[in-house]
């Protein structure tokens, strides 16, 4: 094991004797799961979690229940020193770092099967990640027992899967948002944007542009459809394929009603550039005005 400058726990014994001396302390903890490869939008999420309860546990765990054949699995940016110098300047008091085995032992044979909030977007393409997701975050749960975690907005897909989760199988956790982070120009922080070249990156910078674009017209009053269908039109002509723009329900991710948008909404995309995919998501506020006619 790598000598890391924070403390570490890679069995499930050793993190619950730390933090069963933090709950004999009568401290309360927070809980961020990371697939490390960490930025300052994961550091964000720990510093939430912080400001949240007395102690702090960051996991991190590349997971290859979420990974499809020919995904990037393999390749997945891993830097494990680097993590961690990162998550001790954000006070992190632990990380987790559990092996393969320990998530997945031999004869393991359960997993946890998502509906509601995780049909469709991200499912469509990726019909295998929200099963994966949703049974190493119930193992994760499990073994760390925390009062609270935080998930970022970022994916917002995901956020709201993991709340599904928690309320229909009893976890006694408060789940937490952290807002997504992001760079200069805009682009949504994100461990996959180390792969883009230079030029792919000044390209992804359209995204947030186009969100921003589509939730304006939205909030004047524009019909979703319409506003959608130019939304689209420019992200097929900036990027090279576009899976998803659309508008739903912030809430629960129900489709919209057509004419204007009444409810609070949430705009949700993924492009590709080259071979890397992106996601991005931004808060559509709804119209205020009278209705037409």
């Amino acid at each position: 094991m790598i000598n890391l400058q924070i403390p570490h726990a890679t069995t499930v014994s050793a993190l619950r004797a730390r933090i069963k001396s933090w709950r004999e302390d009568g401290l309360t903890v927070g809980f961020v799961p990371t697939m490390g490869s960490l930025h300052d939008g994961h550091l964000s999420l720990v510093r939430l979690a912080k400001a949240q309860s007395d102690r702090v546990v960051a996991s991190i765990f590349v997971n290859p229940a979420q990974f499809a054949e020919g995904e990037d699995f393999d390749t997945y940016p891993r830097d494990m020193l680097s993590d961690a110098e990162k998550l001790a300047t954000a006070q992190c008091d632990l990380i987790y770092l559990p092996e393969r085995e320990a998530m997945y032992p031999g004869g393991f044979a359960s997993k946890i099967e998502m509906t509601g909030p995780a049909l469709g977007l991200e499912s469509e393409s990726r019909p295998h990640f929200f099963s994966g997701v949703a049974t190493v975050v119930a193992k994760l749960f499990n073994q760390v027992r925390p009062d609270v975690a935080v998930f970022g907005e970022k994916d917002y897909q995901q956020l709201l899967v993991i709340r599904q989760l928690v309320r229909d199988l009893d976890f006694p956790i408060d789940i937490i948002a952290g807002e997504t982070g992001r760079d200069r120009d805009g682009l949504a922080l994100s461990s996959r944007n180390a792969y883009l070249s230079e030029a792919d990156r000044k390209r992804a910078a359209a995204l947030p542009k186009i969100l921003k674009a589509l939730a304006d017209a939205l909030s004047a009053g524009g019909d979703v459809q319409t506003a959608l269908a130019t939304a689209r039109d420019t992200a097929e002509a900036a990027f090279d394929g576009v899976d998803y723009i659309t508008v739903r329900k912030a809430a629960d991710l129900a489709e919209t009603e057509p004419g204007p948008l009444r409810e609070t909404g949430r705009i949700l995309a993924a492009i590709r550039l080259g071979d890397t995919r992106l996601i991005d998501n931004l808060a559509a506020l709804p119209f205020k005005g009278p209705n037409p006619g």
